[in-house]
């Protein structure tokens, strides 16, 4: 497990974020990570670099939302500020004490607390765009996140390394070999302007006239394996059922679809949680889609309940309601970025100006 973490840790310092002498990095995480803090505070200390840690503590978020009042919930922790505002590179490694411990906070104070943190978003997205702030979202195997796959945590650290490509001899070469063949697929893209994915419960058309395919190569996140976009505003029309069930602040919502006339989400259903598609669909922005993007991480192969992993499953399809990428061209903007899951391996399509690319969870070219 130490070897593995020394692994991890090379990986994400060297080719994540890319770490040069001098620049600052910030880490933020919980306590139950810091077996793989300690490999990358080593391994950034050699390099030269500058490094900050957070670590938070079990249940910090719902005791924050249970005991606070609204001057502390409006306080926006000074050294995140400052790291989202000057420092070079951004650690953010998921360690979960309890995937569950906000579901049940006072939306009041949620929305508070959001308002609060809005304008270091904004910085956020805009630097994270032009990597002026190399960021990387990654994973650090924990029982709450194998318990809520279905795993041991054994078999779950096997699924998380696996997927990050860390039982190669050389996992940056791995993942350089990722960027090639994606590339490719990205080059297509960014020569067409009218994408369709069709299947089972789907049929949903949508513009990329002046956006940008993203090549989505594990810097940015770890694992990766995706190519997305963010589809104009207005142009995205039709239907599309989401297979996979979707998770936000600790609710589970389960067979979601949806119906879009030029740009908007019009009706929603879901088989359960509608309630609270109900108040998210309320939220600015939320009613446009902030991203389209296909999965080609064939390493994960099953659900986890885990976004980071499941929109990357090879054979998929995923759509962001809100926020968009600023570095694809996209201008929706909102406090919310939601992705959902589409399975596309049995007989699903993608047409890229009529013509046929994609079938079956695989690309034909």
């Amino acid at each position: 497990m130490n070897s593995m973490l020394a692994k991890y840790a090379k990986l994400l310092v060297h080719y994540c974020v890319e770490l040069k002498e001098g620049e600052r990095l910030f880490v933020s995480t919980t306590t139950l990570a810091e077996p793989l803090v300690r490999e990358i505070w080593r391994e950034a200390l050699k390099v030269g670099a500058i490094v900050e840690v957070d670590l938070s503590f079990r249940e910090k978020g719902r005791i924050l939302y249970e005991d606070a009042n609204e001057r502390q919930l409006q306080h926006v922790p000074p050294l995140y500020k400052l790291a989202m505002e000057e420092f070079d590179a951004y650690l953010n490694i998921m360690a979960p004490f309890n995937l569950r411990e906000d579901q049940n906070v006072d939306k009041s104070k949620t929305s508070i607390r959001r308002e609060a943190m809005k304008e270091v978003s904004k910085i956020y997205f805009e630097r994270t765009a032009t990597r002026s702030l190399k960021r990387n979202l990654c994973q650090y195997p924990t029982l709450a996140n194998a318990q809520e796959a279905g795993m041991s945590l054994e078999e779950y650290e096997k699924f998380v390394f696996d997927a990050c490509r860390l039982f190669e001899d050389d996992p940056a070469a791995a993942w350089l070999g990722v960027r090639k063949s994606q590339q490719r697929i990205v080059d297509l893209l960014n020569k067409r302007e009218k994408v369709r994915y069709r299947g089972e419960g789907l049929d949903i058309t949508f513009s990329t006239k002046g956006r940008i395919w993203m090549n989505s190569d594990g810097q940015t996140n770890m694992p990766s394996g995706e190519v997305y976009t963010s589809p104009v505003e207005d142009s995205v029309n039709g239907v599309i059922h989401f297979t996979y069930p979707v998770v936000y602040a600790g609710h589970e919502v389960e067979g979601i679809t949806l119906w879009v006339k030029d740009g908007e989400v019009e009706k929603w259903e879901a088989k359960r949680g509608k309630d609270l598609l109900d108040n998210i669909f309320q939220l600015p922005g939320a009613r446009r889609f902030g991203e389209a993007a296909i999965g080609t991480n064939y390493k994960i192969d099953r659900f986890t309940k885990n976004i980071l992993f499941d929109e990357k499953i090879g054979g998929t399809v995923h759509m962001a309601i809100g926020q968009s990428y600023l570095q694809t061209g996209g201008k929706n903007q909102s406090s919310i970025h939601w992705d959902m899951i589409a399975d596309m391996k049995d007989g699903g399509e993608i047409f890229a100006d009529g013509e046929k690319i994609y079938e079956g969870g695989k690309f034909l070219f």
